[in-house]
């Protein structure tokens, strides 16, 4: 019986998608994510650059050889996202909280980095020299200093 509603459901509803949303190989320059819950979303080797993704919640997605150059992601929540080999050059992180993100190969820039969380970030040491040479605020949804979760010092 649960089958049988379940599968008329997806009869009548067809478009609800159960998927998370995959914006893979995309050409998405300037376009305007802000406020959205991307949770999950897939960015593979999407062209994202200009674009606003402000406020969002990207928690678990994959930004796998995105080119994010000039891209805000301000007060987002990049936790547990995957950035490896993606371009960050001139990248607004402020206030981002990208703990438990990975970021192997990833290109670090001319980054704003004021109130970011790194913490469980592993990032090679000449870009966490550079960070830490212009690390300052606290993230506002951690609490951690960004110079802490960098460990500088």
């Amino acid at each position: 019986m649960i089958v049988f509603i379940f599968l008329t459901f997806i009869l009548i509803f067809p478009k609800i998608s159960f998927a998370s949303l995959d914006y893979g190989k995309q050409s998405l320059l300037g376009f305007d994510f802000s406020g959205s819950d991307l949770q999950g979303a897939t960015f593979y080797l999407t062209d994202l650059q200009d674009a606003n993704l402000s406020d969002c919640d990207l928690q678990g997605a994959s930004l796998y050889g995105a080119k994010l150059k000039d891209t805000n992601l301000s007060n987002s929540n990049l936790k547990e996202v995957t950035l490896d080999s993606a371009n960050l050059d001139g990248t607004d992180l402020t206030n981002t909280n990208l703990e438990d993100s990975f970021a192997f190969s990833t290109q670090f820039k001319n980054v704003k980095i004021s109130g970011a969380d790194f913490t469980n970030v592993f990032l090679p040491n000449d870009v966490l020299r550079d960070f830490c040479n212009i690390a300052e605020g606290t993230n506002p949804f951690t609490n951690r200093k960004t110079r802490d979760s960098l460990e500088c010092d």
